[in-house]
């Protein structure tokens, strides 16, 4: 952008290894986020400039050119709002850090910055009940080894509440099992929280861990490799036991269910039994109430069962008076 200023190639790398990871100290997946978002920015601008990457400047990426890019992912790559906020965020956390860096490039910046998210329709949260719950428990066949690691995975994400990335990245060292039952679990923004165990999901991960490997930092669910099952491989055998479940629960026939379906069910049967909202936010790992809130939104049997409190009002039928061209029409009959 200006003569003394550092080339974009080199002000993008200082931003990961600087900025992000050494003085951010950002987790593997914010980094891991990040990445992506810049490699579809630079094929973006390769394929619209005609030039390589690394002849970018800093000037190339105006507020204009970003607009395109995100509305390319829309269109072309067909990312929903959510996905093009999330890559803004990280064009924006890479702005702030290059006006730092580069004070005559603080116009182009700041355009850049201006621009808002997206903002999107959120859909009521889906949630299952409890009876599919047990089907969906039930539905893997636990006399093979991968049928019994998704079912001991699928009652300690009901258990836990917890997000998929947290039970990808479950370590056996985090099975705390001695003299207290819980998980400790690695969540959002490097951010711990420990998770109590029910005695029947301790029993079953005891079980289950004499089946795996026992070194401290071996995942708890890995795959026939031995490495931590990736986030679609959770989906695919996710949805396979839904698939399988709908033959005892005809309600899931066409459901389509993921590891955060399992979150918002944990949620919801804990608001149904009476549980604070303040002690759900502290289970799911929430750093604003606001968030646990959605999940009063979205419970229709309290909302019926709060307007059951509430007598209906009764209102006067008003008595019919038939016209006298209505009488005129009885007449001619």
């Amino acid at each position: 952008m200006s003569d003394t200023g550092p080339d974009f190639p080199r002000l993008l790398q200082d931003f990961f290894l600087q900025r992000l990871i050494t003085q951010r100290g950002a987790s593997k997946q914010t980094v891991m986020s990040y990445r992506d978002a810049f490699e579809l920015l630079l094929r973006f601008a390769e394929q619209r400039t005609g030039r390589p990457s690394t002849a970018l400047t800093l000037k190339d990426l105006d507020a204009p050119f970003i607009l395109d890019f995100l509305d390319d992912l829309e269109q072309v790559r067909g990312n929903c709002p959510r996905t093009r906020n999330a890559r803004l965020t990280a064009i924006r956390s890479f702005m702030r850090y290059a006006g730092t860096r580069d004070p005559a490039a603080l116009p182009v910046v700041q355009r850049v910055l201006a621009i808002p998210t997206k903002r999107f329709d959120r859909p009521v949260l889906g949630f299952l009940s409890r009876d599919e719950v047990h089907a969906l428990l039930d539905a893997p066949d636990r006399s093979t080894w991968s049928g019994h690691r998704d079912t001991v995975r699928l009652a300690t994400l009901y258990n836990s509440g917890a997000r998929v990335s947290e039970i990808t990245t479950l370590r056996v060292a985090d099975v705390l099992l001695d003299r207290q039952t819980a998980l400790l679990l690695h969540g959002k923004g490097r951010k711990e929280r420990v998770v109590p165990l029910w005695k029947s999901t301790a029993t079953q991960l005891q079980v289950w861990l004499e089946r795996v490997e026992r070194r401290a930092d071996g995942p708890v669910f890995p795959n026939r490799k031995g490495r931590a099952l990736s986030r679609s491989g959770v989906r695919q055998r996710l949805q396979r036991a839904v698939d399988k479940a709908t033959a005892r629960c005809p309600s899931l026939a066409g459901r389509r269910a993921s590891p955060h379906t399992l979150r918002h069910t944990t949620a919801m049967h804990l608001l149904q039994s009476g549980v604070d909202l303040a002690v759900i936010a502290l289970l799911l790992g929430h750093e604003d109430l606001s968030t646990t809130h959605q999940y009063l939104e979205a419970d229709l049997a309290m909302k019926e069962a709060a307007l059951q409190r509430l007598q209906e009002p009764t209102i006067a039928e008003p008595r019919f008076r038939p016209t006298a061209r209505m009488l005129a029409f009885l007449d001619t009959l």
